[in-house]
């Protein structure tokens, strides 16, 4: 990863208003913000991006197959991109993680792509399985020594390669690499185990969504734990069952999961099963609902104490936006017509392009509409190790109404 020779170097101008933006430490450069280069560029080159005045600004990957042609990786003053800069950035981003979490959590987020200095790349841990994922195909052409970088400071029995959906094509046809693939250790034979905040999941690390499971939703589930004793509650759009478990650890009398996706349910239920020697787990009623949730929501009767909205995003691009802020709006009115006197409203929007302030009060526009009093207990972001560094890397988000 070390620099090439000074005269065969990427070298790279922006538009006045990129180089605005890079200076003020955003980590994307858009393919139509670069005036000049002094050559064509490859992928996975190291791109040095001077201003106006011919002095250095910032280094980053590039690749010329994207719309998001360079990732920032570091500004300010010149440093060589070679080994000990890689490790150092290592070393500070474990040491953002020290402490953060005990043994009895063994699930959580060890780099969080940009706003880790690690653009377009994840790695997560569940247990003694690592899951690298790239959402970026530059780091492909040093994939094997950022692969022992990695195992160099957190050692661990496998390590899974997870690509996002755009680069798989280039990652077979030119690298030898698959969505999937274990670059370190042997295959798991299916869902690995990890323990969170002393609940046990499965996770999926070979196939299943994102890395495997919904890290950044912790703290979430947490509170959701704590505000279940002797409640019903009702888990929409539950995915593997997760604020379902903490709900039936925290003495909740029965939970509902309803979820359009059977192999989801499937998965809530082995969690369940993980979990049997949990005293409040095995007492609690669980049911399986395999429904699309909105219309599940306006179909029944059935009261909870507790209703939790947790939908994937429902905005993909800018664009959506108005249609996604009127969908929350929707389902959260639909949520409320299903929660008992003096419950408890919980709803999440994981959509970047939706904003916090938006999206809270598309769900207080929902409440004030219900007519009922209500009071608002708390809103969360994302958890530390799910660190938001720029606009829009800001997509996790929580609002709690107590009726």
């Amino acid at each position: 990863m070390s620099a090439a020779p000074a005269d065969k170097r990427l070298r790279l101008r922006l538009t006045a208003a990129a180089e605005s933006i890079v200076r003020g430490g955003h980590p994307w450069v858009y393919s139509d913000s670069i005036l000049a280069a002094n050559r064509p560029g490859q992928l996975g080159d190291l791109a040095i991006i001077y201003d106006r005045k011919d002095k250095f600004l910032a280094i980053g990957w590039f690749d010329p197959d994207s719309p998001l042609r360079v990732r920032i990786l570091h500004t300010g003053k010149p440093q060589p991109i070679d080994h000990a800069w890689w490790q150092s950035r290592l070393d500070q981003t474990l040491q953002r993680r020290e402490g953060l979490f005990g043994p009895d959590t063994t699930g959580y987020r060890l780099i969080h792509g940009e706003s880790d200095g690690w653009p377009g790349l994840v790695l997560d841990r569940y247990g003694s399985t690592l899951v690298l994922k790239l959402y970026t195909a530059a780091w492909l052409p040093t994939l094997d020594e950022t692969v022992r970088r990695i195992l160099t400071r957190v050692p661990a029995e496998r390590l899974v390669l997870r690509l996002s959906r755009n680069i798989q094509e280039l990652a077979r046809t030119r690298f030898q690499r698959q969505d999937g693939q274990i670059l370190h250790g042997t295959d798991p034979g299916g869902p690995v185990v990890f323990e969170e905040n002393g609940v046990r999941f499965e996770a999926e690390v070979l196939r299943g969504q994102k890395t495997g499971f919904f890290l950044d939703q912790r703290e979430n589930r947490r509170e959701v734990g704590q505000l279940a004793k002797g409640r019903r509650v009702l888990n929409a759009f539950s995915f593997s069952g997760g604020f379902s478990l903490y709900a039936a650890r925290g003495g909740a009398t029965e939970v509902t999961d309803v979820d359009i996706s059977a192999h989801a349910l499937d998965s809530a239920r082995r969690n369940f099963a993980l979990n049997q020697q949990t005293a409040n787990v095995t007492a609690c009623r669980h049911e399986l609902v395999q429904a699309d949730a909105f219309e599940w929501l306006a179909s029944g009767r059935s009261q909870f104490d507790v209703v939790i909205l947790d939908p994937p995003a429902l905005a993909k691009r800018a664009a959506d936006r108005p249609a996604a802020l009127h969908g929350y709006e929707r389902l959260c009115r639909l949520g409320l017509e299903r929660l008992a006197p003096g419950g408890i409203l919980v709803a999440a929007s994981c959509s970047a392009q939706v904003g916090a302030a938006d999206f809270f009060e598309a769900v207080r526009r929902a409440a004030r509409f219900n007519g009922r009093e209500f009071t608002e207990l708390k809103t969360l972001l994302h958890p530390p190790d799910h660190p938001a560094g720029f606009q829009e890397a800001e997509y996790l988000k929580m609002i709690y109404l107590r009726f």
